[in-house]
């Protein structure tokens, strides 16, 4: 029964919808969770210890910062930007990945993608562009400079998390195979899109006013560092995330309910109810067959881990594989590289299809 709980629930959340029925990822997940419960596949005690408050806190914290950064314009002024530094079709694709891959870096990468298209849909229609290789550049690049950082999107919060690896040991290998990638994107795009970039022509700027809040612009640039700073001294990096976003809250002109009303609340309930099935998924048989034969190719074959890991992300997305393979990596013999590997894969293979990430 468990099994066929856990199925079916995961096949709703990698669908997104159950046909006739008005109900999202986080709807299916909540009705999953709640019957393992009832059918008493995972005690309710057991449903709250498996809950990460930390991956939850942290998620919440980066929501809080993208939040304050649209408040204050800073979308609008990168795409005023764009706009007056790119001279050339080119150009202007190698600026629009290199801005989404670092701000996805810092930042939660879904939220951001959701902002900056229609940015970017207004850059390149107003230059009499076609937009489809700037936005194919921005679904890209957001997904590969994600993977460079444990605060880049929801799958390495979830294993930063779980792993405890620094946010520095995380980065320092993970960031030049993404700037590796990044430029072979990039190189790809422009070949796939040659007659769009083949005539080079020069891009006019017609200047425009924009609304930029310089205060609560600046005020988000100091909570950015008070994060990074409390990352440097040591603190976890869910406390440093939340030490940020809660200076950003003291505030005397943004109201909380506009702050809370652009929180991703779906994704906030989305992820404690997979921790229940997961931790459902862990105790049932059919799984423990999975994971003995899964940690066999983990200690033999760690390429043949990342293979199978971005091959599951694509069959039901990356957070619901993450979440099924966390709790295996640990008990492996390095799992510093699996953790690694199980981030690189994840994330890039939400570049291949629609539900891969």
């Amino acid at each position: 029964m468990t099994e066929i709980i856990v199925l079916i629930s995961l096949a709703g959340i990698a669908i997104g919808k159950i046909p006739a029925l008005r109900m999202n990822r986080a709807t299916i997940a909540v009705c999953g969770a709640t019957l393992l419960i009832l059918t008493r596949s995972v005690s309710l005690e057991d449903a709250y210890h498996a809950v990460d408050l930390n991956t939850i806190v942290l998620l919440f914290s980066m929501m809080v910062f993208n939040a304050n950064l649209r408040f204050a314009g800073f979308f609008t002024l990168a795409g005023h930007m764009l706009k007056k530094r790119a001279h050339n079709p080119a150009l202007l694709l190698l600026l629009i990945i290199l801005f989404s891959s670092i701000l996805s870096a810092l930042f939660i990468n879904d939220p951001l993608v959701m902002m900056l298209t229609p940015i970017v849909c207004d850059v390149t229609l107003s230059m009499g562009l076609n937009p489809l290789p700037y936005l194919l550049g921005i679904a890209v690049s957001a997904n590969i400079g994600s993977m460079a950082t444990i605060i880049g999107n929801p799958q390495n919060i979830l294993i930063g998390a779980s792993s405890g690896m620094p946010f520095g040991t995380f980065s320092r290998y993970l960031v030049p195979p993404a700037i590796i990638i990044l430029a072979l994107a990039y190189g790809l795009l422009l070949i796939l899109f040659r007659k769009d970039f083949r005539a080079q022509k020069a891009l006019t700027y017609n200047a425009e006013k924009i609304f930029i809040y310089k205060p609560l612009l600046i005020k988000s640039g100091i909570s950015f560092l008070i994060m990074a700073l409390c990352i440097i001294i040591g603190l976890p990096v869910s406390l440093a995330g939340l030490t940020g976003s809660a200076f950003l809250l003291i505030t005397r002109r943004i109201s909380p309910e506009r702050v809370f009303a652009d929180i991703d609340w779906s994704l906030l309930v989305l992820f404690p109810s997979l921790f229940v099935i997961t931790k459902a998924a862990a105790q049932s048989q059919a799984f423990a067959f999975f994971y003995e034969h899964m940690g066999t190719i983990m200690q033999k074959s760690p390429a043949g881990f990342g293979l199978i890991s971005a091959a599951m992300s694509q069959i039901i997305s990356n957070v619901p594989t993450v979440m099924l393979l966390r709790t295996i990596v640990p008990t492996m013999h390095n799992p510093t590289l699996l953790w690694l590997i199980l981030a690189g894969c994840t994330t890039l293979a939400g570049n291949f299809t629609l539900l891969g990430s």
